[in-house]
């Protein structure tokens, strides 16, 4: 793309968000069909994102191996539009684990990239182990992309994470029916302010989700808001646009990634090894009990802290 008002090439990039009403059966013709009209709707699209587990629902006896029906299925559709494709994700059997598995495929049909959730929703999401690895990938001439699941971004340091490794764009399947969806979005926005970058949340809507996904800028603005209902929402990103953001601070304000970078603090919890003795006298992660099931709740240990001198 040419800005004519000063003949340079702006890196810009088109990401649809597919938020769906779907049924917790299989949907997988019923996908393949949206991202084709969305491609006919929108020429200029450069990518589809659909919400977490949108393929086949929440059922783990959906599981199947990398390469099965689902990324075949989706695969032959990002050939036929000359689409990015990241289809939400699916239960994905590895041996005998089975992962949340969110596949990357370009435009000509091949995955390049699975990102494993590392963060499953326990412990409601039984029976799915946990990814130990990040993913992000190159669009040529564009910039990078980082993928994230649903839960895990209620844990700060798996967008730091992708943002570190270079993500302009933090793409992130969604499957949320439950009443702390506004929690999400503030966390969607706070994410994306916090590390200067965008961040592209899709959830599904109808039988399975509460929809209101949503598009945030590197200052944690809101570029778009969806409702509860069926929405196809086409953003156009713009990477000079974060780069210069990064680069002077949002508004000319807060340089976040460069204090980051230049700060020498070592913070307690990531120091190697290292335990917490509030957070170890939690108890287990379980499902919660009943009033009449609960048990005394354990005394809150204390620590040792190092206070800094003045």
């Amino acid at each position: 793309m040419v800005d004519p008002t000063r003949g340079l090439a702006l890196r810009t990039f088109a990401i649809a968000g597919l938020q769906l009403e779907l049924g917790r059966g299989d949907n997988v013709d019923l996908l393949c069909a949206e991202i084709r009209i969305a491609k006919k709707r929108f020429p200029w699209l450069d990518m589809v994102v659909l919400g977490e587990l949108n393929a086949y629902g929440t059922a783990l006896t959906n599981a199947e191996p990398a390469g099965g029906r689902v990324e075949q299925a989706f695969g032959r559709v990002a050939r036929e539009t000359g689409l990015w494709l990241i289809p939400g994700s699916y239960y994905e059997q590895r041996g005998d684990k089975v992962f949340n598995t969110a596949p990357v495929i370009r435009p000509d049909g091949e995955v390049i990239a699975r990102y494993r959730k590392i963060f499953p929703f326990l412990p409601y999401e039984k029976g799915v182990s946990p990814g130990d690895g990040f993913v992000v990938f190159d669009v040529p001439g564009r910039g990078r992309i980082g993928v994230s699941i649903c839960y895990d971004i209620w844990f700060p340091e798996t967008t730091r994470s992708l943002v570190w490794l270079g993500a302009d764009i933090v793409v992130c399947p969604t499957l949320t029916n439950t009443i702390d969806r506004d929690v999400e979005l503030a966390m969607v926005r706070a994410n994306a302010a916090m590390n200067q970058c965008y961040v592209f949340n899709v959830n599904a809507c109808g039988a399975l989700a509460f929809g209101r996904s949503m598009v945030c800028g590197p200052g944690g603005e809101v570029l778009h808001q969806a409702t509860t209902g069926q929405e196809i929402f086409p953003v156009e990103f713009d990477f000079d646009y974060l780069a210069r953001v990064r680069e002077r601070g949002w508004h000319g304000l807060g340089q976040v990634l460069k204090s980051f970078r230049d700060n020498d603090v070592q913070f307690p919890a990531y120091v190697q090894g290292a335990r917490s003795l509030t957070l170890d006298a939690l108890g287990a992660l379980q499902t919660p009990a009943g009033a009449s099931e609960q048990g005394s709740r354990p005394a809150v240990a204390t620590t040792d802290l190092k206070v800094a001198k003045t």
